[in-house]
């Protein structure tokens, strides 16, 4: 018979274990027993017995094999789970609790008083305990899972409506940011939660939230308690029910915005959160909503996605689209409504998740999201469906009246603007410039722009941040940008309020910190999931792929030739990378126990939006670099004056890239 090994993740921690000649659980993949004989059967007994013990979880049986003298996982997944994460050789170790200091513990402003943090929801006391209470009720089930009163089948969807996952390493605890806006005292509380119950950083993900990959089970209710004293928390970040709403990283500040839509994202969060019909969906459901007409929220490829705009009255109201979604089946939305008033907004979006959950299959996961719903339908007949169950609901059913809508935006206090000249950047500084060129946006504040703090150094992994500099940021927030951050989908961070007079002093603090990389929107700003690193769903590595491109296209100079370049990486099939919306998008996929990548092209996530399309059979993992060389080659070879690489792909199609990298035919 094959010869095999007996692995499991520890209850307390998550931790890979795997079952030793002595008949313990050990950490030491070496020390793995090797079964070759018909004993299989009786040893898994004896370890299944440490998971009726509440020891450890998902005891099973796995394939072995020799190589080089030394037997490991035959299967390449769980030889990660063995060795650990080939990336982050710097992580800490967690402090002891007798090295615990208090947490910063904020003074928070209350729904009434004016709060020193511009652009935060200010949450009341019926808000906070709130959350108090949801971190002590999860207190309670974790008690009553380590105690064995309640079985891993019964745990999980408790822990999962926390935000609390298994991977493959460890437990991963995800904490919404909602409509990716957070205070400085936010961002010193996420940095505690990192260097005390984490090894020390963060990862910042394209939903706008923040994931920590190795807390331990015993302590997931303590940092429910110490984010709940920051008016932070962790609901509605898994299950099938409606997730963070996300916006434009410059709401509020972006010069062409016509309609801050951080208001409406925030009654979205509050009419969806723990919604006794929407808890429990077909799958789960993603909104995106902005205001400004330069996307930047990729609204076209969500659930539900929707772009505030005034009518020729200077009314507010929406365009809404339903269907998009990337994943197995990626789609752009389909427009369901070219205009609906304020009044109607989840009175409509409640008829869309009615008809959804109706309709919507559970008996396939991989059918089950609305845009499937959508394309089986057919799409006049599912806006047919949408516009009669809205007809349907009662006249007075969740109306937004004006009131509603002005007493949730005096929760949010108005920047204290100054009135300030405009200042043109310094040139005299090279280095200074050449960053204000990529990393700032203009403000509709005279005096005032939006900084960009790029998360892609070279060798870094995209949207990993240190609790350290997640205090220089708060420190850098506090001192230039009225204590507020943005958290971006292509996994960067925002100052949205910066004086221009300021800029350089930003610049220089940055640079201190070593977070001055001057590439937002260049080649190596690319987005890229955790991949099988971390993820237990991933079948590639995205994150040492990311690295060795942000290698080979080190040189700055070299990457503002190329110019603007969406390059996104996804390790598995699910598009947490959103590869299909990447101008140019990477798909790791494991082909008979091979790393190899799909390349598409032409994708993106814009006022434009489209899918990108496969260009040929997927490459190596060690041959990606090459080909992405070969492909901003031929794109420098073939562009117009003033075209980017997006608006070369669209004129010329994908032949001259596709002879780049395969040859010609």
């Amino acid at each position: 018979m094959p010869a095999h090994m007996i692995t499991a993740n520890r209850l307390s921690d998550g931790v890979a274990v795997w079952f030793d000649t002595r008949g313990r659980w050990t950490e030491d993949l070496g020390k793995a027993t090797i079964i070759e004989d018909e004993r299989l059967a009786e040893l898994i007994e004896t370890a299944r017995l440490s998971e009726r013990g509440n020891i450890v979880v998902d005891t099973r049986t796995i394939e072995a094999e020799c190589v080089e003298g030394e037997w490991v996982p035959a299967v390449r997944r769980e030889r990660l789970r063995g060795t650990g994460p080939s990336v982050r050789r710097d992580l800490a170790t967690p402090r002891k609790p007798a090295q615990w200091p208090q947490p910063p513990f904020p003074e928070l402003p209350s729904a009434t008083s004016s709060s020193p943090y511009a652009g935060i929801y200010r949450y009341d006391e019926y808000d906070r305990q709130f959350l108090r209470d949801r971190a002590e009720q999860f207190r309670q089930q974790i008690n009553r899972r380590l105690a064995g009163e309640l079985s891993e089948e019964e745990f999980k969807p408790l822990r999962l409506m926390n935000g609390l996952y298994l991977q493959l390493h460890g437990y991963m605890l995800r904490v919404a940011l909602p409509y990716g806006v957070v205070s400085a005292a936010q961002m010193r509380q996420l940095a505690y939660v990192a260097r005390y119950y984490d090894r020390g950083y963060g990862h910042f993900t394209t939903r706008q939230n923040i994931q920590f990959n190795w807390p331990r089970l015993e302590d997931a209710a303590d940092i429910l308690a110490v984010l709940a004293e920051a008016d932070l928390h962790a609901i509605q970040t898994s299950g099938n029910c409606v997730r963070n709403v996300t916006t434009d990283h410059f709401a509020g500040a972006a010069a062409e915005e016509v309609v801050d839509p951080r208001l409406y994202a925030e009654i979205l969060r509050q009419w969806s959160t723990d919604h006794p019909e929407f808890t429990y969906l077909p799958r789960k459901f993603k909104i995106a909503i902005t205001g400004s007409p330069e996307d930047r929220a990729a609204v076209r490829v969500h659930d539900i996605g929707i772009l505030a705009s005034r009518n020729e009255a200077g009314e507010p109201g929406f365009t809404i689209y339903a269907g998009g979604g990337l994943g197995r089946t990626p789609v752009v939305g389909t427009k369901v409504r070219d205009w609906l008033p304020v009044r109607d907004l989840l009175r409509y979006v409640e008829a869309i998740l009615r008809v959804y959950n109706a309709l919507g299959r559970r008996d396939n996961i991989y059918k089950a999201r609305i845009k499937i719903l959508l394309r089986e339908m057919k799409p006049e007949n599912f806006i047919r469906m949408i516009e009669d169950e809205f007809a349907a609901l009662p006249d007075d059913h969740n109306v937004l009246h004006e009131e509603i809508v002005e007493a949730v935006a005096a929760r949010f206090n108005p920047p204290p603007f100054e009135a300030l000249p405009e200042i043109p950047a310094e040139k005299a500084n090279r280095g200074f410039s050449l960053w204000a060129k990529t990393n700032t946006h203009p403000h509709k504040q005279p005096g005032y722009i939006s900084a960009v703090i790029s998360l892609k150094p070279e060798g870094g992994i995209p949207g990993d941040i240190s609790a350290d500099e997640m205090d220089v940021v708060a420190d850098l927030a506090d001192r230039y940008s009225l204590g507020e951050i943005r958290i971006s989908h292509e996994q960067n961070l925002v100052l949205p309020h910066v004086r221009q007079a300021d800029l350089q002093a930003l610049w220089t603090g940055l640079v201190e910190a070593g977070l001055a990389s001057g590439n937002i929107g260049l080649i190596t700003d690319m987005i890229a999931c955790p991949g099988m690193d971390y993820c237990s769903l991933a079948t590639a590595r995205s994150i040492p792929v990311a690295q060795r491109i942000a290698a080979r296209f080190a040189d700055p100079d070299r990457q503002r030739q190329i110019g603007a370049l969406d390059l996104n990486i996804s390790g598995c099939i699910n598009a947490c990378g959103h590869h299909h919306v990447g101008n140019i998008g990477l798909l790791g996929v494991d082909k008979s126990g091979e790393e190899v990548y799909q390349i598409t092209l032409g994708g993106a996530a814009d006022e434009k939006a489209s899918i990108g399309s496969i260009i040929g059979p997927s490459v190596a993992s060690d041959k990606v670099v090459d080909a992405i060389e070969a492909i901003t080659g031929a794109y420098l070879a073939e562009r117009r004056d003033g075209e980017r690489f997006i608006d070369t792909y669209r004129r010329l199609g994908p032949a001259p890239f596709k002879e780049a990298v395969y040859g010609a035919d």
